[in-house]
């Protein structure tokens, strides 16, 4: 295998939730990370800092921010287990606007009663807002943990009108899952 076969390239480029860091391959998106919360990703040596590598997907995250995309069209190359590329899959396809209780996706998975399992891949997950994992919610309608922070999840959720941006904080009545404007 050549160096330019494994070679990985990184940016970082700024949104209307902060900073991210986005890395992977010449031919793939491996990793979107917040760097605004408590663990800013850092490149690890061997890393190439190329933003030329990552052109459609800083236009399409721009549009996705613009309110002008609802899905994102990437070559995708996150690293898990097959039941975490399972749920990362699932996530994929919660259409935008609209969110699910970590037991609802459990059940298209066919895996009933293994919420929690979902909820340890959903939050996993290398490439938030681009594989929507911020689309999952609490079985109550709550917002629930989110790698880029709860504000950052409501935020996302409110971008795409989604009903349920409420939270275990605010007090307000929560939604039920599948809840859209």
């Amino acid at each position: 295998m050549s160096a330019q076969a494994i070679a990985v390239y990184w940016c970082e480029t700024d949104s209307p939730v902060g900073r991210l860091l986005l890395a992977g391959r010449a031919d793939a998106l491996q990793r979107v990370h917040f760097q605004a919360g408590p663990r800013p990703l850092r490149a690890l040596p061997g890393w190439r800092h190329h933003p030329g590598a990552f052109a459609a997907a800083l236009a399409q995250l721009r549009e996705y921010f613009a309110g002008e995309r609802r899905s994102f069209q990437l070559s995708l190359a996150p690293a898990g287990t097959p039941f975490q590329q399972a749920v990362w899959s699932a996530l994929r396809a919660i259409p935008y606007g609209e969110t699910v209780s970590y037991g609802e996706l459990a059940l298209q998975l066919g895996r009933p009663g293994s919420a929690r399992a979902v909820g340890l891949a959903n939050g996993t997950n290398p490439l938030p807002i681009i594989v929507p994992c911020h689309r999952v919610i609490g079985a109550d309608g709550s917002l629930t943990g989110f790698g880029g922070g709860l504000g950052i999840k409501r935020a996302l959720l409110s971008l795409e009108g989604a009903a349920c941006v409420a939270d275990l904080f605010t007090g307000r009545e929560p939604c039920a899952a599948g809840g859209r404007r």
